[in-house]
């Protein structure tokens, strides 16, 4: 009488898991770094916001006192803080990322823009890692 074998050789069982390792080894970093940089796109999100009140209070006092309209701070999910500074020639627009609840990668790091009053393009400031960094910057 013949034998039917059933089921799977220990052999092949581990060979299974470590397939699986290998996969987890490789993906866990590559989702890391992406919800690393999906939290990091909410700073400059937040930043060209502003662009455009800032813009407009530039243009409407002519200097670069970098006044905001009421209403205008912002916070977010991953950003603590959105800060406006001026000086006599350029305004600063910089957001900082929270300290806790956020990627180990963009704790406490900020994101900037910096509008000269002579109508230049924005320029952009990051400390961010380079591969949760925004393209733009």
């Amino acid at each position: 009488m013949n034998k039917v074998q059933q089921g799977f050789t220990l052999i092949e069982l581990m060979i299974v898991v470590a397939i699986i390792g290998i996969l987890a080894a490789v993906a866990i970093p590559s989702y890391q770094n992406y919800t690393a940089k999906a939290q990091a796109s909410e700073g400059p999100v937040l930043v060209d916001g502003l662009k455009n009140p800032v813009a407009a209070a530039i243009a409407d006092t002519g200097d670069t006192g970098c006044a905001l309209p009421v209403g205008s701070a912002a916070t977010g999910t991953y950003v603590a803080t959105v800060t406006v500074a001026g000086t006599a020639a350029s305004c600063k627009i910089e957001a900082t990322y929270k300290a806790a609840g956020v990627n180990t990668k963009i704790q406490g790091k900020k994101y900037s823009i910096t509008m000269a009053n002579d109508g230049s393009a924005p320029v952009c400031a990051t400390d961010l890692p380079a591969e949760v960094k925004p393209s733009g910057c």
